[in-house]
């Protein structure tokens, strides 16, 4: 019995796997064609029809180049980091109220917190196992952003964890039944956004790829399967959050094709500021986070803790 649940198990992680790994391959080709009609050109239309294709032929030449071997680099930590990477990126999914598994799992904001933080990790290693100016300016970069957003991140999602008084994602689907969580609390729904923009390392906030100054921050070093493997970890991170974004604030109907949609539209956001939004400045980035969003999460937490107080006084 215990051996066919077990089996159980495995089939349907790898049914999750396989698919969020096809979503990260055709999410690049969306954001090449949603990037190519923001600059008014067509994007990839050659593989296949409409460039339906194109991911795979990416993944072909990404896989199939030469595999570079610096030197001077820490060569364990060197190619360790980016399949480390990978798998924390590939883990945070299994926080998710799947249907099919069959454990129970009520810490799951807990779990996913840990796994996003270890992330951190993996870049910095990258970077200094490159042994390049430019790849550990970039990971330092890297981390210090994530770490800061990290902070503003789990103080807003804290907010929300005292509306539902709950540490599992399934109970925002219960709670958000009759109203969504983005009418209640608008002001955080928008620093979630940004704060999670910051934390995926993406525009405007993308300094650790600062092109003009540090070439390609901390994988500037990698090719081939190493680069493609840092790729699909943050693409897999942006579906992930535009996931667990629409599930805290955007109705948790986890259950209907309706909540992909959203899921879809919130990703759409992803790409649209890539399109449109010029670099931000580093020190504004560190000033956005600690003097303005920190007491900004913390207020609200106070605010949300008052009110969910003098609801179980008026009930009791």
């Amino acid at each position: 019995m215990w051996g066919l649940d077990l089996l159980l198990i495995f089939f349907s992680s790898l049914l999750v796997l396989v698919g969020v790994l096809v979503g990260v391959a055709f999410l690049t080709l969306m954001e090449r064609k949603v990037l190519g009609y923001i600059q008014l050109r067509k994007g990839p239309n050659k593989v296949g029809m409409v460039g339906i294709l194109q991911p795979f032929g990416d993944a072909i030449k990404l896989f199939t180049k030469e595999q570079t071997n610096p030197s001077l680099s820490n060569y364990l930590f060197y190619y360790i980091s980016p399949v480390l990477n990978l798998f924390l990126a590939l883990l945070l999914w299994f926080c998710l109220p799947w249907g099919f598994y069959l454990v129970g799992f009520n810490y799951s904001v807990l779990f996913f917190l840990c796994c996003s933080s270890l992330g951190v990790y993996t870049i910095m290693i990258a970077g200094w196992s490159s042994n390049s100016n430019y790849s550990l300016l970039g990971s330092l970069r890297s981390v210090a952003q994530t770490i800061s957003y990290e902070v503003s991140l789990s103080l807003i999602f804290l907010s929300y964890l005292f509306l539902i008084s709950s540490l599992s994602l399934m109970d925002f689907c219960v709670y958000q039944r009759n109203i969504w969580f983005f009418f209640l609390c608008f002001p955080l729904c928008m620093m979630w956004l940004v704060s999670a923009l910051a934390e995926t390392n993406r525009t405007p906030f993308d300094f650790a790829e600062g092109e003009s100054e540090l070439v390609s921050g901390f994988n500037v070093e990698y090719s081939s399967g190493g680069f493609a493997l840092i790729f699909l970890a943050e693409y897999s991170n942006i579906l992930f959050m535009g996931l667990v974004s629409c599930l805290i604030f955007m109705g948790g109907d986890f259950y209907s094709w309706f909540f992909f949609i959203k899921m879809a539209v919130i990703v759409f956001f992803w790409l649209w500021a890539r399109g449109t939004l010029p670099r931000y400045r580093y020190d504004k980035l560190m000033y956005l986070a600690w003097k303005i969003y920190l007491p900004v999460s913390l207020s609200y937490i106070g605010f949300y803790f008052g009110l969910k107080v003098f609801l179980f006084s008026l009930v009791s």
